[in-house]
């Protein structure tokens, strides 16, 4: 089978409506392995790859406000506390929109909704271009802020799309590689901000956006050009209402929430705290903030791959484990003031959140697959099932996991307000850090869950029944 036997040039259905053009593909079986070898891997590749640029810009515009701040000098009379709300604000909005953006690539195509999501992300750099200047009103600085937050959506459509590329033995390689890929973004635009700081001064904050938009327009075009649209992808409202009621969805939106949730809140806050808390420059703030949300960002496709060889469930109860630790240590450098513990830890912590992030998102489709197994589904019909509801849960567990980010940089504008540095916070998040722990215990690796499987009809094994996925 070649790519060109894939690829309509006709029309195809889905959910009803026609689909037309040459870049609609009608067939799509991933889980065939001879489909796969001799088509399927090249398609999902090229798309793939693609994807992670158009993700890449977009985490960049979503966290273009962690990096907008440092160039707010006391001219612009915003305290610490404010700038800790400005970057929160495109956090929320960002996540909001996780849940209509998942459903869009099954209405509009994933390549289609690719083009015009990524066209979007100029908006938020033009208004800002226009509105950095002292003497622009708080409130209009929130309002422009939030414009930033569409990149935040990106990632969700970014997920599903791919997704749907791959086959379920690949999902954990390539949904953190693609994930990775979109979150190093984040590090490379504060390294572009560090630039821009470093050479034409902290009075210049128009260059950074600048450099964007004919970065955003290639991707556009480069998508439009070359990603496809999977005809058999549509929207099934029914699974996501079965989603919604799963307990599973919940419990792995809070395991998100600690470990994305956690990167991309840190991410924000880094120069912040920096800044309040230890008295850097926005020149040395901006020289170390990209250090821990590159290797975060790296380690993502690793934890990925940790979690396709030994289990998702056993690598994120690791890593939470792992991530107490590293929270101590910096909850112990903010006390006695010392700048490189804190860095020692705080470097940690990202790369924690990385590997955390890939396995956690590696779970989803293993937890459905699972449990459409123990309802008695074998071969193609628990795959199928599985696929179903993973794809659906996914959107909410996205958007829910962003809202982490919020959550994050509210506890650190609340403790900075209260205290002037960052302690209560660091506190709270190890207490949390304990929490997903101990869901990830209970749920996915204390003991099976009661009735019969087809494997085993009496319900005798003792083997935990998420402990592969």
């Amino acid at each position: 089978m070649t790519e060109t036997a894939t690829a309509a040039t006709g029309t195809g259905t889905a959910g009803g409506r026609v689909r037309k053009g040459r870049r609609w593909i009608e067939r799509w079986d991933p889980e065939d392995e001879v489909f796969w070898r001799e088509s399927g891997a090249r398609i999902a590749r090229r798309n793939l790859v693609l994807s992670v640029l158009t993700e890449h810009i977009g985490f960049s515009v979503w966290s273009l406000w962690s990096v907008l701040v440092l160039f707010m000098g006391p001219e612009y009379g915003i305290d610490p506390a404010g700038k800790f709300f400005l970057v929160a604000v495109p956090t929320l909005v960002g996540a909001v929109l996780r849940v209509p953006y998942t459903f869009a690539v099954a209405r509009f195509g994933g390549r289609n909704w690719t083009v015009f999501s990524a066209l979007l992300l100029v908006v938020p750099a033009v208004v800002a271009g226009a509105v950095m200047r002292p003497g622009t009103s708080y409130g209009t600085f929130l309002a422009v802020a939030a414009l930033a937050g569409v990149g935040g959506g990106n990632f969700a459509s970014s997920m599903t799309n791919i997704n749907s590329f791959y086959p379920l033995r690949k999902k954990g390689w390539a949904l953190g590689l693609n994930a990775g890929g979109g979150n190093l973004g984040v590090p490379v635009v504060q390294l572009l901000g560090l630039l821009v700081i470093g050479t034409a001064g902290a009075a210049h904050p128009r260059l950074l956006l600048a450099g964007y938009l004919p970065l955003i327009v290639l991707a556009a075009l480069l998508a439009a050009l070359r990603m496809d649209n999977l005809a058999p992808v549509a929207n099934d409202t029914g699974a996501a209402v079965a989603a919604a009621r799963d307990q599973h969805t919940w419990l792995m939106a809070l395991l998100y929430v600690g470990t994305f949730g956690s990167f991309i809140g840190y991410s924000f806050a880094f120069g912040l705290v920096l800044q309040g808390q230890f008295a850097r420059t926005p020149l040395q703030a901006a020289s170390l903030t990209f250090v821990g949300p590159l290797l975060g960002s790296l380690a993502r496709p690793v934890g990925g791959w940790l979690a396709d060889r030994c289990g998702g469930a056993r690598i994120t109860l690791a890593n939470f484990a792992a991530m107490g630790l590293a929270t101590g240590v910096v909850l112990v450098a903010s006390v006695v003031r010392s700048l490189p513990l804190f860095l020692v830890g705080f470097t940690a912590l990202f790369l924690l959140t990385g590997l955390g992030n890939g396995a956690t998102y590696k779970m989803i489709p293993g937890i459905f697959l699972a449990r459409a197994r123990r309802r008695g589904l074998t071969g193609e019909a628990a795959a199928a099932a599985g696929r179903r509801l993973s794809g659906a849960a996914m959107g909410l567990i996205g958007a829910v996991g962003a809202l982490g980010g919020l959550g994050v940089n509210l506890a650190f504008r609340e403790a900075f307000a209260a205290t002037g540095s960052g302690v209560p916070a660091f506190a709270a998040f190890l207490a949390f850090y304990g929490v997903c722990g101990a869901v990830t215990w209970a749920a996915y690796l204390r003991r099976p869950e009661p009735g019969p499987t087809s494997a085993d009809p009496a319900g005798t094994t003792a083997r935990p029944a998420y402990a592969d996925v």
